[in-house]
C-alpha cells in the first residue's frame, strides 16, 4: 500500500514539475505577444488591421532572433571555436541584448 501511495505521489510531483516548466517556456512568447498587442492598441488598430500588425510584429521578432543566431554562428566560426568553448560563446552571444 505504501509503495502504491509513493508511486502516485511521485507521479503527481513529476506532472506538476512538467506543467511548471511549460509555463516558464511560454513566458517569453507571452511577453512578446503582450508588447505587440499594446503597440497595436496604442496605434488604435482594430480587427483585421490589428491582427495583421500583431502577426508582422511577432514575425519581426523571430527574424531578429534568426539574424542574431546567424551573426553569433559566424563569429564562433571565425574564431574556430569547438565543443564546450563554442557552446559557452553561443550562449553568451545569444543572451546579450542587441
Amino acid at each position: 500500500m505504501n509503495k502504491i501511495l509513493s508511486l502516485v505521489a511521485l507521479g503527481l510531483m513529476l506532472s506538476l514539475g512538467a506543467a511548471h516548466a511549460q509555463d516558464k517556456a511560454a513566458t517569453s512568447q507571452q511577453n512578446k505577444m503582450a508588447t505587440c498587442q499594446k503597440e497595436a492598441g496604442d496605434k488604435g488598430l482594430k480587427s483585421k488591421e490589428r491582427q495583421a500588425f500583431v502577426n508582422k510584429c511577432l514575425a519581426d521578432g523571430r527574424k531578429a532572433q534568426q539574424e542574431k543566431m546567424k551573426a553569433c554562428n559566424k563569429d564562433a566560426g571565425d574564431k574556430k571555436l569547438k565543443g564546450p568553448d563554442r557552446k559557452a560563446f553561443m550562449k553568451e552571444c545569444l543572451s546579450a541584448k542587441a
